[in-house]
């Protein structure tokens, strides 16, 4: 058996039962006004729990202390942390959209009262939550240099913020 640092080979090749994984959102504050705004985005979305606060000098009777939801069957949990939390870019919602009219509307909501728009799909909410808003034929575009022109489509999507299907099929479309 190697060692290395202090586990041993042997030990990180277990595994860990657990019950279930969930990512917890930890907003500075206006997490409930979040939360709703996302569950009324997509469908099969619902929140599930909401814990409040009893009343104290920290929080006031009824503020959400913490809450469990679902956006599109995947479960979530998010509460206020104060401003010692903020998100950070390296996490992200990706959702993957079939329509132009979905990625449209899921930017605009998204954006709208103080959101950011970032290159390539990317986008920050007005809450500092980092979304991608990809369409689902870009997989295909990037990954079939046999039917199209995937460096073209890939320069296209690299000039683009909000993502075009119809921009991005004619790069992909065009000759070398």
């Amino acid at each position: 058996m190697t060692r290395t640092g202090t586990h041993t080979a042997a030990a990180s090749n277990q595994k860990t039962k657990v019950q279930s994984i969930t990512p917890c959102l930890v907003f500075v504050d206006r997490a409930e006004e979040a939360i709703n705004l996302y569950v009324s985005l997509f469908d099969n979305s619902r929140v599930v729990s909401a814990v409040r606060s009893p009343g104290h000098e920290k929080m006031p009777q009824g503020h959400l202390m913490h809450a469990s939801f679902e956006l599109n069957g995947r479960e979530y949990t998010a509460f206020d942390g104060g401003p010692t939390f903020s998100f950070s870019q390296g996490f992200s919602i990706q959702v993957t959209c079939e329509t132009q009219e979905e990625i449209d509307r899921l930017w605009a909501a998204l954006t709208d009262g103080g959101g950011e728009e970032g290159p390539c799909g990317w986008l920050k909410d007005r809450f500092g939550l980092s979304w991608q808003i990809v369409p689902a034929a870009l997989g295909e575009m990037l990954g079939d240099s046999e039917h199209g022109n995937t460096a073209k489509a890939m320069k296209a999507m690299l000039q683009m913020k909000k993502l075009d299907i119809a921009a991005l099929r004619q790069a992909y479309r065009s000759g070398s």
